[in-house]
């Protein structure tokens, strides 16, 4: 129901508290992409309540092992740098089960449970395949399907939305300075990628309202990365050649010496 939907929206929930705390460059990928799935239902009449919250929870299981996803990632240390590409693969897909599990475990309901399955659909997890491919020696077979996410494919238009929010927002935050035709153009690559690909042949989305989504995206995105000024320096007092501040100055630019 609503009620329960408004219930779990509360960002105090035990599996968003520990998302944000274990893997908080997931948990701001999930609330980007409720900004974006949000707008997205409401353009074409779904519930856009149930995008919204369920794109919260779709990512929860990567709380359990954040350090395989690049989002939360410090300090340059990436595990996959010491896996084999199909190693890798496996670690990364394995968030999908482990958020289903997690999902059960705290009783969610049926519609959050369906996108956390169903977010990637059984769409391919390019960046290794296609690195296994380079390594492969003269010979060697690289089984596509081992490459594949093992959950499944979208099949209401909430979770088509959700699908292909999570497709995007990551991409579409590689662009730099980019335009309303910069984010169009890429995300109508991804998202052709994603029908040629067979990810949307059980979702009722029809043609037109995948257009009017896209549009959708394309304003929120440009909503969000809104171009800001550059703050300009302070003036230098020519007199005594010092920049003009106030008589007593606090400065934090040496590192901190409470620091062992």
């Amino acid at each position: 129901t609503d009620y329960k939907m408004l219930e779990l929206a509360n960002l105090d929930h035990p599996l968003l508290r520990q998302l944000m705390l274990r893997a908080p460059g997931t948990y701001h990928h999930s609330m980007t992409m409720a900004l974006l799935s949000e707008a997205a239902a409401e353009s074409i009449a779904a519930n856009a309540l149930h995008a919204r919250v369920a794109c919260y929870y779709h990512d929860i299981g990567k709380s359990l092992h954040p350090q395989n996803f690049i989002e939360n990632q410090r300090d340059g240390i990436n595990p996959h740098d010491n896996l084999q590409p199909l190693q890798s693969a496996q670690r990364i897909k394995a968030h999908v089960g482990q958020g289903i599990a997690l999902g059960k475990e705290a009783g969610l309901p049926q519609p959050i449970m369906n996108a956390i399955e169903t977010h990637h659909g059984t769409s391919l997890i390019k960046y290794f395949y296609v690195k296994a491919l380079e390594q492969a020696v003269e010979g060697e077979e690289v089984d596509e399907a081992d490459f594949r996410y093992e959950g499944r494919r979208p099949n209401t238009r909430e979770d088509g939305i959700i699908f292909f929010a999570d497709l995007i927002e990551a991409a579409c935050r590689t662009l730099r300075n980019a335009s309303a035709e910069d984010y169009r153009s890429k995300i109508q690559e991804l998202v052709n990628g994603a029908l040629l690909d067979g990810q949307l042949e059980e979702c009722p989305l029809t043609l037109k309202e995948i257009y009017i989504i896209i549009d959708s995206f394309v304003e929120t995105l440009l909503s969000i990365n809104h171009h800001r000024i550059e703050y300009p320096k302070m003036p230098t007092d020519k007199s005594s050649g010092n920049s003009i501040s106030p008589s007593v100055v606090i400065t934090l630019e040496q590192p901190n010496p409470l620091r062992p």
